[in-house]
């Protein structure tokens, strides 16, 4: 029988979540805290975890992290609302096998679930799936590549085609979740290195004290921990292609190394005295503006040049909406295959309100909803009824259930962190009030209907002078 660990401060919400799976043949053990999640697995071996991302004490990318580092044969499932969906596609990237929606669907649960269990674990830091033009980690369903007919993706493959037989470094730009990961395996499939090994690394996943460790290998003895030698990304990547996510996460001190691999075409292990020949092709990913940190002191400039010898840029998916219907189609076809369906296609109310929407989630998105879709679907075709309401009502998009703000979906970007978090303040300082007030300051209840301990309330209420 199946242990899974259920993190979810919301008792209520958690024990219908408990009661369902135990009723589906699982072993169910609860949490209200990361910290409290943690000390469980001091006795108790778990197969999945299954988080909300807001908790008490920290969020659930922070315990899908830990877990990750100590106890990586254990699946993460992340439960998000909707506004969440870039920090969803961020814990994909972290190795989450996947992220499902609030209210949640048991059919799409339990599937999901099972699905988790049965998948092998992947290594979030080694993503070497083929094919789907997706930002989804390797243990996602596998298929073509998708071009697109738009102006922009046939211009996109033009010049994919153009470098991919050369050796130059490509550094690749684009928003979290338009594929710049498979556009590089597109580069290293069409190159001279096919042949050859292609090595994904997320460096945000990286531990920053262990990222030179991972991407160039260090002896046995370099350091506390260090039991044997230990083979690097970039020793594994010879004669191939090294695609290095999120380049812009890597210290200063892992960018001095790397900057003389490229220049050297060496390498040397930590705590190691002997330089190691390597031949790879580095292709770099970012959604950050290199230009601005290196300018910041952030981001070495000569490194920024010797990455950047062919730029290409992924497109968000609200920009070449021609395309829409081709990656539906295939994100339809996925799905079918995978939740064994025959589902035909989408109403015409359903491609409205996907033209409308701005998929700020981008492919990643698009293919998690078709998903969902596909799967509460009984008819032939998917109707407007199997979507998530954020996708055609605004207003759906409004406070979450533990009363965090919540943006809309719509929204193309987001504030920049200094408003955003003076709009969170502003409106749990209202929200906290209005409650109080409607419970005639019962401090006990109010704390319930919020969902937080009282120790939490009466912190908030001296923070914002509600005392």
């Amino acid at each position: 029988m199946k242990h899974i660990l259920l993190v979810e401060d919301d008792l209520t919400y958690s024990r219908i979540v408990k009661t369902f799976l135990e009723k589906n043949g699982f072993t169910v053990q609860t949490a209200i805290k990361v910290k409290e999640a943690q000390q469980f697995f001091s006795n108790s071996k778990f197969d999945l975890i299954i988080a909300d991302f807001r908790l008490p004490d920290g969020t659930g990318m922070e315990l899908l992290q830990w877990s990750k580092s100590n106890y990586p044969q254990t699946q993460v499932i992340l439960i998000t609302h909707y506004s969440d969906i870039r920090i969803a596609i961020k814990a994909m990237k972290l190795g989450a096998f996947e992220y499902i929606t609030k209210p949640i669907n048991p059919d799409e649960l339990l599937a999901t679930v099972n699905e988790s269990l049965s998948a092998k674990v992947a290594e979030p830091s080694s993503i070497i799936a083929k094919g789907a033009e997706t930002s989804a980690p390797k243990n996602a369903f596998q298929s073509s590549y998708v071009v697109g007919s738009s102006v922009e993706a046939e211009k996109l493959e033009k010049h994919i085609q153009l470098v991919a037989p050369t050796d130059l470094s490509v550094l690749v730009l684009g928003e979290t979740g338009t594929g710049k990961e498979f556009i590089s395996r597109r580069i290293h499939d069409f190159s001279t290195r096919k042949d050859g090994p292609f090595i994904a690394i997320d460096c945000g996943a990286l531990p920053k004290e262990l990222a030179g460790s991972e991407l160039f290998g260090h002896v046995k003895g370099a350091f506390t921990g260090a039991l044997d030698n230990k083979t690097g990304h970039f020793e594994m990547a010879n004669g191939g292609t090294i695609f290095l996510d999120e380049i812009g996460n890597l210290s200063y001190e892992v960018q001095i190394q790397l900057l003389r691999a490229i220049q050297e075409r060496t390498i040397r292990k930590i705590g190691g005295n002997k330089e190691i020949q390597i031949d790879v092709r580095i292709i770099a990913a970012t959604n950050d503006n290199l230009i601005i940190q290196s300018g910041d002191g952030h981001f070495r400039e000569d490194l920024y040049h010797r990455l950047n010898e062919f730029t290409l840029s992924a497109i968000p998916l609200r920009n070449k909406k021609e395309d829409l219907e081709d990656f539906a189609d295939q994100f339809l076809e996925e799905s079918n295959e995978r939740l064994n369906k025959t589902v035909k296609g989408f109403s015409p109310e359903v491609w409205e309100i996907f033209l409308a929407y701005d998929w700020p989630g981008n492919l990643r998105e698009l293919r998690n909803i078709i998903k969902r879709a596909v799967l509460l679907t009984g008819g032939s075709h998917v109707e407007k009824e199997a979507l998530p309401a954020d996708l055609y009502e605004p207003s759906a998009n409004i406070m979450g259930t533990k009363g965090s703000p919540t943006s809309s979906s719509r929204q193309t970007d987001l504030p920049s962190p200094k408003d955003y978090k003076s709009q969170w303040v502003e409106q749990e300082k209202e929200l906290i009030q209005k409650v109080l007030m409607d419970t005639k300051f019962n401090k006990s209840k109010t704390a319930r209907i919020l969902n937080m301990d009282r120790k939490t309330l009466y912190s908030k209420m001296e923070k914002y002078g509600l005392d």
